[in-house]
């Protein structure tokens, strides 16, 4: 998913170079916890450009090893499979969404901010669809290997939405509300990655099964 772009709104390219450089300086003195860190950033970082440029199939993990200078070894022991390394990263991107964007504050009711963060995300959907398509596929075929990582990004992301819906801290109300939305837009994406649907089409059916979803819930909340 375009989501899963280096910082909200940007692109993956240029942030491979950027820590491969920075792995390549001296790193005398800098705790060992800091630089494991610094290279599963890398990690990630050149598994994103990988699959924006050549989509899921494109992303090998000799690939990736190659392009931020380690071993496939040393590869594996930060993530044992591509599946639980693109969630990881689909992860990170919704964090950083999460925070760069602040969906939450803004007048407006739930639907209007939901409508403002769900345009973003279509628009980044669209202008990189071989990275949607390579984090789509990975959190749908991603094995018990990438179960926390699983966990997570569906927690991310489900959180997101539901502090979006609250424009604060996610009420119980729009916890479930913010789960139905994550499971409409999966299945939608995974129409639009299979050919099944165009990108418009996908946009249309979200945008209506969303509007609907939050039409009912509003009506359930009246007295």
């Amino acid at each position: 998913m375009t989501v899963a772009s280096a910082r909200a709104g940007g692109t993956v390219s240029g942030l491979v170079e950027k820590h491969s450089a920075a792995d390549q300086a001296d790193t005398a003195g800098v705790p060992r916890s800091r630089v494991s860190a610094r290279r599963r950033e890398a990690i990630m970082d050149a598994a994103l450009a990988i699959a924006a440029t050549g989509g899921y199939d494109a992303v090998h993990m000799r690939t990736v090893a190659e392009r931020v200078g380690i071993s496939v070894g040393t590869l594996y022991r930060y993530f044992p499979a591509k599946t639980h390394l693109l969630v990881a990263a689909l992860s990170r991107e919704f964090q950083r969404l999460d925070v760069a964007g602040n969906w939450a504050s803004g007048a407006g009711t739930p639907r209007q901010r939901l409508e403002r963060l769900t345009a973003h995300l279509h628009g980044r959907w669209q202008r990189e669809p071989l990275l949607t398509d390579a984090m789509t596929r990975a959190f749908a075929v991603a094995d018990t290997r990438a179960a926390a990582e699983l966990d997570s990004a569906a927690a991310t992301i489900h959180t997101l939405l539901a502090r979006t819906l609250s424009a604060g801290p996610p009420t119980p109300a729009h916890l479930v509300v913010a789960g139905i939305i994550s499971d409409i837009w999966l299945a939608n994406l995974l129409a639009f990655i299979s050919g099944r649907v165009s990108a418009e089409e996908a946009r249309d059916r979200i945008d209506r099964a969303v509007h609907r979803l939050l039409d009912s819930a509003a009506h359930s909340e009246e007295p």
